[in-house]
């Protein structure tokens, strides 16, 4: 859509609304992408890192990463002035931590302060927490060639990759491009809840439904996008060599970290370093605001029952988020940039779509003219599309990471290793979700123990969130 286009509704120009949303909540003509490609290189007094992070590949393979993260200076982040550099700080100092803590045999507990203490202030500007999340891998960690579409995955790579492989690169491109093109139903969806909360009239009802048809051609096109991703991604690839270093501190005992990881914070006069102690879940598409975007503007609710329920607090005084008993969707917000946590809120506010067309559909004899016919179907038709992205996800989850688990347990016991890690040459969340695959049945996708990045359950999670979007759809209380 051409950004001096007309949204459906009169007065309301496209432009007119981005600008507004990106003043306020830094949303841009990109969706939660930034509108250019993020900045690839922080001022001088930083080099160490630029210079670690681009050697961040080969130092892994040759298991000199730790020793080298060791030997950085403690940085200040005063030289840090635009929200860019503030951006490339977090996604340098989040892949550096992951590297470390999963760059050996054995999980490291402990970061350096070289790493922590920077990261710590960085995470607290942009509201975030310290740890690799999906906006530090995928929203500020690419470039884009050519005219500068997002949507064009063709014409993205990532700048920083733990492994150097294309696989990689395009695992986490194929996020972007998807942010790019949701983010291009989102003017008209937010003008469509404004005009839900007030009095209709039948032009009214004419532009919702176009609002609606709009986004359920963008949720095709995110799935479309989706459906690329075995292209250049091999589910073996990412399984073992990528998926380990994504891997949180939560929920993460039978991958080596009990406790979570130490970050140190303060130096003694004695040169001795204190922290604490902290678990935070891994990045993942969870963390994704496009997806909660879409829940929200269609009414999708997620409960904090069964397989949705956010995870109990950590043990032994680690930091954490959790107050009240919170969804995994709700708990997941406090991993978004505070921007775009707070244009979730602002959009959950407005009026409710779901709401209006539930009420049309509930009463004797349904709509009463074909306009609002008409706005019943399109709010059906861009729930389902939405239900079937998420069946579409299960299907990638269940390639990429079920099916591989599968094969690696079997590996595992043709080996001869039962009962544990005991034996593994590496732990991480790969070796352990296949231990926890052996002795499975075939309906290892069934397979309750295996867990995502972000610490969840994983088929049974991603399955109660699609159920959850076609009860939605049903327009039923």
């Amino acid at each position: 859509m051409s950004p001096h286009a007309l949204s459906p509704f009169p007065g309301k120009a496209v432009d007119e609304i981005i600008v507004y949303l990106s003043n306020k909540f830094a949303v841009t003509s990109n969706g939660f992408l930034p509108k250019e490609a993020p900045l690839r290189e922080l001022p001088p007094y930083y080099a160490s890192w630029d210079t670690l992070i681009r050697r961040m590949p080969q130092l892994l393979k040759t298991g000199a990463l730790r020793e080298e993260t060791r030997a950085l200076d403690v940085l200040s982040t005063d030289e840090l002035v635009t929200e860019a550099q503030w951006r490339r700080a977090y996604v340098i100092l989040g892949f550096l931590a992951q590297a470390y803590i999963w760059g050996g045999c054995q999980p490291a507990e402990v970061l350096p302060a070289a790493i922590s203490v920077p990261f710590l202030r960085v995470s607290e500007h942009l509201e975030l927490p310290p740890v690799l999340t999906y906006a530090a891998s995928n929203l500020w960690n690419f470039t884009c060639a050519g005219a500068g579409d997002f949507t064009d995955v063709d014409a993205i790579k990532s700048m920083h990759t733990f492994t150097g492989t294309e696989d990689e690169s395009w695992f986490f491109m194929i996020s972007v491009a998807m942010e790019a093109q949701a983010g291009r139903a989102i003017p008209s969806m937010v003008s469509a809840l404004e005009v839900a909360a007030k009095q209709k009239t039948p032009r009214d009802y004419e532009a919702l439904a176009r609002a609606l048809d709009e986004l359920t051609v963008s949720i095709d096109k995110v799935s479309s996008l989706l459906e690329r991703m075995h292209e250049h991604c091999d589910p073996d690839v990412f399984y073992h060599k990528i998926r380990p270093f994504l891997a949180g501190s939560k929920n993460m005992e039978a991958a080596g970290l009990p406790r979570g990881v130490m970050f140190p914070e303060q130096q003694g006069g004695d040169g001795k370093w204190t922290g604490s102690w902290q678990q935070w879940r891994g990045g993942s598409n969870g963390q994704s605001s496009m997806i909660q975007f879409f829940d929200v503007v269609l009414g999708v609710e997620h409960t904090n029952k069964g397989n949705s329920r956010a995870s109990p607090p950590p043990p032994g005084g680690a930091k954490d988020q959790e107050a009240a008993p919170r969804s995994y969707h709700e708990e997941v917000r406090d991993y978004m940039p505070g921007p775009h946590r707070r244009f979730l809120v602002h959009v959950s506010q407005q009026g409710s779509i779901r709401e209006l067309a539930q009420k049309l559909q509930q009463q004797p004899g349904g709509p009463s003219d074909k306009h609002q016919t008409r706005f019943c179907a399109s709010y059906v038709k861009a729930t389902e599309t939405l239900g079937f992205l998420r069946n579409k996800h299960i299907q990638i989850v269940t390639r990429y990471i079920i099916l591989p688990a599968k094969r690696a347990a079997r590996e595992l016991t043709a080996e001869g290793h039962h009962g544990g890690e005991a034996g593994l040459k590496k732990q991480n969340l790969a070796t352990s979700s296949a231990v926890k695959s052996q002795g499975q049945a075939g309906g290892v996708a069934e397979d309750p123990e295996l867990r995502g990045t972000g610490g969840t359950t994983l088929i049974p999670f991603l399955k109660q969130s699609r159920d959850e979007t076609f009860e939605a759809s049903s327009l039923k209380n």
